[in-house]
């Protein structure tokens, strides 16, 4: 087929209900299902997951990854709801404490769910790690991709840093188990119990990987750090996705934020977002991404209404920097470091009339202490031309550890003034 018959042959579809989102990315070799679950009046956590297992049944499609962001007092309740509607557990899991989020049941403001990415169409291979399924492998005609989930350590009396260590090496032993490298990595997860004691080291240990494995050679993941324990007792839980690409159809670079310094700049090692293209479609990762200034620093602090506002306009940057929206989100994730600060963000979404997006508020600490709010964003945009040439490659610069910028890179096209609640915008600008 030729790249314009591929792309007639793609559809994206949104189907919202009460408590369930289900976006359907349909290509010619494959079907991919976005599926998010949350509380809402009136609906149980099982007519919810009866549903999704009936979606599943329907297009015979198999997960790849789920997560669960809820109270992990309610494990074995919702696990067993799991068993009975879906069925044995047979994907990578993640299961990360939200809190205020007594189960997926009646909450006066939507809060805590579950996300899961199913497939149909193709072969699903499962990756195991100590007798535990932590991965999915799928391939098309252009890449072979690879889910990992749930990764935690076997040994919580060690360390945290020995912890965050072990994950790590647990990310490259179950890639090299399905055949692929840690440079096809395009997007990390790390979920650290009381992160606010010791994230700094944590980076140290996320640098000192990347270092002795030459990531900082190639593309730097786009990646989430946020607060929460799990429900193995780690100090750490982690996550991936990694693609590694049969040929020249299928390119990845890295994304700056035209609102933001690279983080590498700040001491963090990821980049503010990925973007893979293929044939047919282009998806873009956004990192978890909160209320910090083109210099590094937080802004707006004490203000959580500030804080949503400004996180907001600093996703839609990235989005609009590489032709895409909020309209073309598939997943996303927020977090809130107060359970009673989470209406506000659905009041940001409401007062600036925000299309509706498949998203999972969870009740999370954010990696500083004066941070209230994060959010992440996985978005997919149907391939009608090439990337735009505005799109912020970051590839060169992410070479260069610690903000030694290249020449090289692409400049950002002026972004267009908007109102939001009746005042105008202007994006602010990293200073060079």
């Amino acid at each position: 087929m030729s790249k314009d018959d591929i792309s007639a042959a793609t559809t994206i579809s949104k189907e919202f209900s009460q408590g369930l989102s289900l976006i359907t990315l349909k290509r010619p070799s494959v079907t991919e299902y976005f599926i998010t679950v949350v509380p809402t009046p009136g609906r149980h956590e099982t007519a919810l997951l009866a549903e999704v297992a009936d979606i599943l049944r329907r297009n015979d499609a198999q997960i790849i990854s789920q997560d669960i962001f809820t109270s992990l007092d309610s494990d074995r309740s919702i696990m067993q709801t799991i068993r009975d509607t879906i069925g044995p557990l047979q994907w990578p899991l993640t299961w990360i404490d939200s809190a205020s989020a007594g189960s997926f049941a009646v909450h006066r403001t939507p809060d805590g769910g579950t996300q899961i990415w199913a497939v149909s169409g193709i072969d699903v291979q499962r990756l195991m790690l100590y007798g535990t399924v932590v991965g999915s492998l799928w391939e098309d005609n252009y890449a072979r991709y690879c889910r990992l989930g749930g990764l935690s350590s076997r040994d919580t009396s060690r360390s945290r840093e020995a912890q965050a260590h072990e994950i790590f090496d647990q990310m490259e032993t179950a890639l090299a188990s399905g055949g692929m490298e840690l440079s096809n990595i395009l997007r990390t997860w790390f979920y650290l119990d009381d992160i606010l004691a010791w994230y700094d080291d944590f980076n140290k240990v996320r640098d000192g990987f990347y270092s002795d494995k030459g990531i900082f050679n190639g593309l730097v993941p786009a990646s989430t750090g946020i607060g929460g324990s799990n429900i193995t007792g780690s100090a750490v839980m982690g996550g991936l996705v990694a693609v590694e690409p049969k040929n020249s159809n299928i390119q990845t670079k890295a994304v700056s934020s035209p609102l933001q310094c690279s983080a590498l700049d700040y001491g963090s090692s990821f980049s503010r977002a990925v973007e893979l293209t293929s044939p047919c479609h282009r998806r873009l990762f956004v990192s978890g991404t909160a209320s910090i200034a083109p210099k590094g620093h937080t802004v707006h602090v004490g203000d959580m209404d500030a804080q949503v506002a400004k996180t907001m306009e600093v996703v839609y940057a990235i989005l609009e920097s590489c032709g895409m929206d909020f309209s073309d989100v598939v997943k996303a994730t927020a977090y809130a470091k107060e359970a009673d600060d989470i209406p506000a963000y659905y009041k940001y979404c409401t007062v600036n009339n925000l299309p509706p997006m498949p998203i999972v508020v969870a009740n999370s600490t954010v990696c500083r202490e004066d941070l209230l709010f994060e959010v992440e964003v996985n978005a997919i945009k149907k391939c009608g031309r090439a990337s735009p040439d505005h799109c912020v490659c970051e590839s060169s610069l992410l070479r260069n550890k610690k903000g030694q910028e290249s020449k090289d890179m692409v400049a950002v096209r002026e972004l267009p003034r908007r109102t939001i609640k009746g005042r105008e915008q202007i994006p602010e600008r990293p200073k060079s």
